[in-house]
């Protein structure tokens, strides 16, 4: 009987022995101070995290972008987003603060596709942007390509701010809906003022333009879609004050 149990014992502890052998040679084989190289790799989606588990970028498919109920460090992301390839950007607080997303598709009226590059405030949405879209409807096409600069409320945070949004999107009454949207944009809650873009506009307009605090345009250096140059200044009501040429 103790030579049986003085064999168990040897076994278990060559058993022991062999295991934690093979955990080092493992360890160290994967565990290399030299970038190892790839030639092609097909993945769905790319987590870049600093050693402390914070993602700081996420490169991903269409199916595998983070929305509705996902969370990336630990905070929500935009629920109601519409899933597109691209990459998202994280700052050190693990906060999103920007990100590049596009798409294209042929549809039923011609196609539609875009691209927008974005940097947002600390904590909240956008305030440059670079914006391209591409949109087909029978014989008309209208392409249009813009770097803008907006301002965004700081009164409150972007969770704050999507929670206000659930809120008035869960409004089905459409008048009621946009007399909620207006009281919390007059609170500076939500919504962004435009403030500088150049490119190139829906109407054809390709040039600068401005706009003031409340959103509303000030001036206007472009070529139209004539060709023609012109330079236009406006008051707070919208008239134009001085132009050029007269």
């Amino acid at each position: 009987m103790k030579k049986l149990n003085r064999e168990l014992v040897i076994l278990r502890t060559f058993t022991v022995g062999t295991v934690a052998i093979m955990a080092v040679v493992l360890l160290f084989a994967f565990k290399t101070n030299e970038n190892q190289k790839f030639g092609t790799i097909d993945v769905e989606r790319i987590n870049i995290v600093e050693a402390d588990g914070t993602v700081k970028m996420i490169i991903t498919n269409v199916e595998q972008f983070p929305n509705g109920e996902t969370k990336i460090n630990d905070m929500a992301t935009n629920k109601n987003r519409k899933k597109r390839s691209g990459m998202l950007y994280f700052n050190e607080d693990g906060l999103e603060c920007g990100g590049l997303i596009y798409d294209g598709a042929k549809n039923e009226k011609g196609h539609s596709s875009g691209l927008s590059l974005t940097y947002d405030r600390y904590d909240g949405d956008q305030v440059m942007q670079l914006l391209t879209t591409d949109e087909e409807r029978g014989d008309e096409r209208r392409v249009s390509s813009a770097l803008m600069f907006s301002d965004r409320t700081a009164n409150v945070s972007r969770e704050e701010h999507d929670k206000i949004m659930a809120e008035i999107d869960s409004i089905k009454d459409k008048k009621l809906r946009r007399k909620k949207y207006r009281e919390y944009a007059d609170q500076g809650l939500i919504g962004g003022t435009p403030r500088i873009m150049l490119g190139k506009t829906g109407s054809q307009n390709n040039g600068l333009f401005l706009f003031g605090d409340n959103g509303k345009t000030k001036a206007m250096f472009y070529v139209d879609k004539n060709n023609n140059v012109k330079l236009e200044v406006y008051d707070d009501k919208g008239n134009v004050t001085n132009s050029w040429p007269e």
